[in-house]
């Protein structure tokens, strides 16, 4: 019986790890700040409107985002800009306290844009740098 060669492990990556977090971080903020805009903080009407169900779309990709898969980081840096266009439209138009509550959202889609990219880049990067090491140890002679 013959052992298979170890294939070294890539070490973790502190910046995956922490895009992975700010891109939670950030989904959960926009849509806790979506529920309490529509419902508490400045709804259109006076208890609520049914503009809160905005929030729902944002809840899908919460467990794709949990479970750390790939494609939902990568859809949601799509579709993440119909929630800027919104908070942009809603910035320049609203008065205050609702204008404030747009730019809010404005600056939790940008934030997570910017981490859902950056965790996709660099775990592709890894990935590479794991398939270039895997590759030179097969290619190494055997002791």
């Amino acid at each position: 019986m013959t052992a298979s060669p170890a294939i070294p492990l890539a070490p973790p990556d502190s910046g995956v790890a922490a895009t992975r977090w700010l891109a939670t971080g950030s989904l959960l903020a926009l849509i806790v700040l979506c529920l309490a805009w529509e419902l508490v903080l400045a709804p259109l009407r006076p208890g609520g409107t049914w503009l809160a169900i905005k929030a729902l779309p944002l809840c899908i990709p919460l467990a794709g985002i949990l479970k750390n898969r790939m494609y939902t980081y990568r859809w949601v840096s799509l579709v993440i800009w119909l929630y800027f266009t919104e908070g942009v439209v809603r910035g320049w138009s609203d008065k205050p306290p609702s204008q404030w509550l747009a730019w809010a959202e404005v600056a939790l889609c940008l934030v997570l844009f910017t981490a859902c990219t950056l965790h996709v880049r660099l775990r592709q990067r890894n990935a590479k740098a794991a398939a270039a090491a895997a590759e030179a140890s097969a290619a190494a002679p055997a002791p």
